[in-house]
């Protein structure tokens, strides 16, 4: 089930916008004006789909419809009247099925009060210690505290079922964001209830870096799992195979010459230490009518080993030939490792070694922007999700802006995304015009 088309009325009591997604390519751009809606209408999909109904009830507008590639449809109705009251905007989902009555759901209004503090009907104990010690009034715009209720999780903050239907199509969908502001994740902190401290902001490259590492710690992990079972049981596995006609000499000597490469593969993006399993290496010479069975059972084996890393190995690959292509102008190079997640140097003169390390929040802006964003896409994005970007250019060099898209179009490949961006860069979409969207004013 994937997304279609998506439409708005009365967008700030203003616009009309119609987008159809394009399904065979898998990549949507929408391009206009500043305030014609575009980070509006990236937020109000997100807001619904992963159900931060606070932010949704912020954003001024009449109608959103979401369309899907089987013939159903999703309609948001509310009241866009911007001067209106939060407790006073119910919120209608109409789910409209071929052959079917409408399903209907009334989201009720949420009581704020932001001359002192928010009030949530049926909230929960933690709740209110949040609101009225680790937020005080007075440190948080009311822009903050719509973003701390959507940090809490639904259940708390509900005060009706929702319908299965709902949830159901809701489960179907996965969106992600990826926000303008990528280089600080909003933190908050919940260790006491009686803290008065506020917020948190950390440092997004840095909190990757150390994502990464411990996703590669967790492969290392599984891998000797499965190398310690395979070697317990290798002896038994090898008297009982049965000596294979079909496979030649060649052919071995070419599946190990193949888990040769892998191995090195491993090794160049961090995954593998260089004397990891050196025992892999037979040499094919050494290949005889005498060790053919358990050389066969033999490479079996360092098969489903080594194909522990071959999702992560691929990503990383692909982060780090994208990177290493950017940063070769600022002479700088990225690699990978278990212990460190990124690791960066600069390389001004390979011959010498005095090449300095230098931390992830050492990098440009620029820098960071195409890390993270990178990253993200790999590593943070569930295959067949509808990912949502907000100026992927900014902080970016006209040259990387125009590599982007073919950038984008080969993680798309590999990690089975669809995308939907915003962007106000001609040089991010280049000759790619048929990808594009153009967002209008109202006709007069």
């Amino acid at each position: 089930m994937r997304i279609k088309e998506i439409s708005i009325s009365g967008l700030f009591g203003i616009f009309d916008h119609v987008i159809p997604l394009n399904i065979d390519e898998r990549i949507t751009i929408i391009h206009g004006p500043n305030g014609f809606g575009k980070t509006a209408m990236l937020r109000i999909l997100n807001s619904f789909f992963n159900t931060r109904y606070a932010e949704l009830r912020t954003i001024p507008f009449r109608k959103f419809i979401v369309e899907f590639d089987d013939n159903t449809s999703i309609e948001i109705i509310k009241n866009s009247d911007i001067t209106e009251e939060l407790e006073n905007k119910n919120i209608v989902f109409n789910f409209y099925k071929p052959d079917s009555m409408p399903a209907s759901f009334s989201l009720k209004g949420i009581n704020i009060r932001s001359d002192r503090d928010i009030f949530i009907s049926s909230a929960s104990e933690d709740v209110i210690s949040v609101r009225e010690q680790t937020y005080p009034v007075g440190t948080l715009s009311f822009e903050d505290y719509v973003e701390i209720l959507d940090n809490f999780s639904f259940s708390n903050l509900k005060s009706q079922e929702e319908p299965d239907w709902l949830e159901k199509l809701k489960s179907n969908i996965h969106i992600r964001l990826i926000e303008s502001q990528r280089l600080l994740n909003f933190v908050p902190n919940r260790s006491s209830r009686r803290s008065a401290e506020t917020p948190s902001m950390l440092s997004t490259v840095s909190a990757y870096s150390d994502e990464l590492a411990k996703l590669m710690q967790d492969k290392f992990k599984e891998y000797g799992t499965t190398s310690q079972f395979l070697d317990r049981t290798f002896p038994l596995r090898v008297v009982k195979q049965h000596p294979s006609t079909d496979l030649t000499d060649e052919q071995l000597r070419y599946q190990l010459n193949e888990l040769e490469a892998t191995r090195s593969r491993l090794i160049e993006v961090g995954l593998l230490d260089k004397d990891e399993d050196a025992e892999f290496q037979i040499q094919p010479q050494d290949i005889d009518e005498s060790t053919k069975n358990a050389l066969s059972v033999y490479v079996q084996d360092v098969e489903k080993k080594l194909n522990v890393f071959a999702e992560i190995a691929s990503k990383i690959d692909l982060l780090r030939k994208i990177i290493n292509n950017k940063f070769t102008y600022s002479y700088k190079e990225i690699n990978f490792s278990k212990e460190k997640g990124f690791v960066v140097a600069t390389s001004y003169d390979s011959s010498l070694s005095n090449s300095r390390t230098l931390l992830p929040t050492d990098l440009s802006s620029g820098e960071q922007h195409e890390l993270v964003l990178l990253y993200e896409l790999l590593f943070k994005v569930q295959p067949n999700s509808l990912v949502l970007i907000d100026e992927p250019e900014l902080s970016l060099h006209v040259g990387w802006q125009v590599e982007f898209l073919k950038d984008l179009q080969d993680i798309t490949q590999l990690a089975d995304l669809n995308i939907l961006m915003a962007t106000h860069s001609p040089d991010i979409i280049q000759d790619r015009w048929d990808l594009t969207v153009e967002l209008k004013g109202p006709h007069k």
